[in-house]
């Protein structure tokens, strides 16, 4: 059950259910809003701003803004650059009042932090009920209280193939293996066309896509009760493997971030790749000669004795408390998910943040895209996957939040391990114990 403590400033569900009959364009939605009573115009923030998400926030802000006379301004952040900039709002206090798409464990690090308003309110607008199982579960703060909420689920490190390459080197099934994965990569990688994009560059791809390798070698960063426990025989069997790998990745995977590794498999410069379902539409619309061959699946692991994990950074929603117009931002942050709009941003890149509510899952206007016609099988693999997912904020079930991780991807303290072992062939022990008290020292710190 959601905590229903509330700031002064909070919401309550009468208030955000009232007048909900009077139009008829929001007569599907799980929510209400209430009319503005002032002039108001907030900041919107994201660091996911192609040109069909764009689009499809722009309705969501019509919207909104015909049906409360808020208006919205939307500026985009970047993936490896939003931490700066908002440490740079908040210590200038000219925060904006929502930010959205960030990962989970970036926002309770802010939360625990004092730097976020609590969002139980929003979750209840929105409908509790109506979230898939343990949805906000990444989003309970030590206090009970939920610092935010998801904006949708990715499935950030599936394994991408194509089917063509495949049967022309001979490979009957998808790896599930490492070992199995270093041969069909060997067996595909041709003249110009290299086995898999892999990211080694001092970036937070590196860091949490190397996070996974780690578990899916059977190790861990954190114990469950939080220790550090980086240095353990999964991680140093990660770091031979991704060093074996280097061999089959481009040149430039020296300083491969996420643009550039989704760009090498869409291309068709590398025969696998590594993201989320992002890469069904960039194929269609940039490549489509590969479009019928594409398919995915979970990335392999040291051995099937090993779960598989997957990384999902549980894009986020949630409100800075300097913010001046808090009433105003949990209007918005709830009216996100009203289905016209969120449906048009799903859409933007079906397969690539996947719903949250169960109803719009279920929303024939969601099921009516051709790609997620067209690869049910992966959409719905995504799904599955991204459902059960974890990351460095929430590293397995038996974990506590960890609200930490955030700094921690920051400091590209993993990156560096990488860097250091893999390219830079450091030795391991002393490059281990470097990365351990590094961060124990951002743990403690």
């Amino acid at each position: 059950m959601i905590n229903n403590r509330t700031t002064k400033r909070g919401i309550s569900r009468r208030t955000a259910l009232k007048g909900l009959a009077a139009s008829t364009a929001f007569a599907a939605a799980p929510f209400s809003i209430a009319r503005a009573q002032s002039d108001v115009t907030l900041r919107w923030w994201s660091p996911q701003a192609a040109p069909a998400q764009v689009e499809a926030y722009e309705l969501q802000i019509a919207n909104f803004k015909a049906a409360t006379g808020i208006d919205v301004q939307f500026e985009t952040t970047s993936d490896e650059g939003y931490a700066p900039q908002l440490a740079a709002a908040f210590s200038s206090g000219e925060v904006p009042d929502i930010v959205t798409h960030l990962p989970s464990f970036a926002v309770q690090s802010y939360y625990a932090n004092g730097l976020l308003e609590p969002f139980n309110d929003v979750i209840e607008a929105i409908g509790s009920d109506d979230y898939f199982a343990g949805a906000n579960n990444v989003y309970r703060a030590a206090d009970g209280n939920y610092c935010g909420t998801g904006i949708g689920n990715s499935a950030a490190n599936m394994l991408w193939l194509r089917r063509d390459l495949m049967e022309e080197a001979g490979i009957d099934s998808a790896p599930e293996t490492w070992d199995e994965l270093r041969a069909a990569v060997s067996a595909m990688q041709t003249g110009g066309l290299f086995g898999a994009p892999l990211p080694y560059g001092r970036n937070s791809m590196t860091s949490l896509i190397f996070i996974g390798f780690i578990h899916q070698a059977g190790g861990q960063v954190f114990s469950p009760d939080l220790e550090v426990a980086i240095d353990n025989e999964g991680t140093r069997n990660a770091l031979e493997f991704y060093r074996e790998m280097r061999e089959f990745c481009p040149p430039g995977a020296t300083n491969y971030s996420w643009g550039e590794s989704l760009t090498a498999f869409v291309s068709g410069a590398t025969a696998t790749g590594i993201y989320t379902g992002r890469v069904l539409a960039n194929v269609n619309a940039q490549n489509p000669g590969i479009a019928d061959h594409v398919t995915c699946v979970r990335y392999p692991r040291i051995s099937t004795d090993v779960a598989p994990w997957t990384f999902n950074d549980f894009p986020s929603v949630f409100i800075p408390a300097q913010s001046q117009n808090i009433d105003a931002a949990k209007q918005f942050a709830a009216f996100l998910f009203d289905p016209e709009g969120y449906i048009k941003q799903l859409h933007a890149a079906p397969g690539h943040v996947l719903p949250v509510l169960q109803s719009i899952n279920n929303n024939p206007m969601y099921q009516d895209n051709d790609i997620i016609q067209s690869y049910s099988d992966e959409v719905a693999l995504m799904a599955e996957s991204a459902a059960g997912g974890f990351n460095l904020g929430y590293e397995s079930a038996e974990h506590q939040s960890n609200e930490k991780a955030g700094e921690i991807i920051g400091s590209n303290v993993i990156s560096e391990l990488v860097q250091k072992v893999v390219i830079n062939g450091d030795n391991v022990d002393t490059a281990l114990s470097d990365a351990s008290m590094a961060i124990e020292a951002i743990v403690n710190g």
